[in-house]
């Protein structure tokens, strides 16, 4: 008899993991709000694979996951500022049946956009809005095959606005916003949901790289479960 089979769910928890089905596919899972998407999904008994560029975490955080909910969890250290990494995870991926997409990685940064480093304001556009459309577009024809499937898209509460000292960033996520609007539009007659979650200032990993201090923040728990309850019932979620 297997671990799950022993376990008691939740109906939102056997939701998730009939309509969309057995493995899903969390990107920026060391930390953060990806981090509590991959907690969530193995309380519910749907197996993992993470992606994040630090090895060292991403073992961390499944071995955690595997002890705690009897899931399999497979870890994929890779960065999606790339085009081989985000290549990397589409193929690692093909042989498991991937029926949900949390794409979490993002990073921000805070200040005059002619004072930021040239680089990274544009490593932040890859990571995203490029690497968004590629898992997307991937992810989005496997499910359209499988006719069932979901994708959970980060925006913000800064994609409905330019945002001074903080331009790219809000307009990477306005980027999202609407790429995330008209693929649920799209994708529905396929039986797959799309759902943009739009939080405000989040207390993790992102606002120490992004140079910012936040006086009000949420929790990444107050994000991840609205956003996978908001799935397939509506097309943007605003937590908290």
């Amino acid at each position: 008899m297997s671990h799950q089979s022993t376990r008691s769910f939740t109906r939102e928890q056997v939701r998730l993991r009939e309509r969309y089905g057995p493995w899903a596919v969390v990107t920026g899972a060391s930390d953060g709000i990806g981090r509590e998407f991959a907690a969530r999904l193995a309380e519910a008994g749907v197996h993992l694979v993470l992606a994040a560029r630090r090895n060292d975490l991403l073992d961390e955080v499944a071995n955690g996951l595997v002890r705690a909910h009897h899931v399999q969890v497979e870890t994929i250290p890779i960065d999606l500022a790339t085009r081989p990494g985000v290549d990397e995870l589409v193929a690692r991926t093909r042989d498991r049946d991937v029926g949900l997409l949390i794409a979490s990685a993002g990073f921000g940064t805070s200040g005059p956009f002619v004072d930021a480093r040239l680089d990274e304001e544009l490593g932040m556009i890859d990571v995203n809005c490029r690497a968004v459309a590629a898992l997307s577009h991937a992810f989005g024809r496997r499910f359209v095959d499988r006719k069932r499937g979901g994708i959970v898209l980060m925006s913000s509460l800064v994609a409905f606005q330019g945002v001074p000292r903080a331009a790219n960033y809000a307009a990477t996520k306005a980027y999202v916003q609407s790429f995330a609007e008209a693929l649920r539009l799209e994708l529905k007659p396929f039986g797959v949901d799309v759902v943009a979650s739009a939080p405000g200032p989040i207390r993790s990993g992102f606002a120490a790289r992004a140079s910012m201090t936040m006086g009000v923040a949420q929790t990444p728990q107050d994000v991840a479960g609205p956003t996978l309850g908001a799935l397939g019932r509506r097309g943007t979620v605003r937590p908290g």
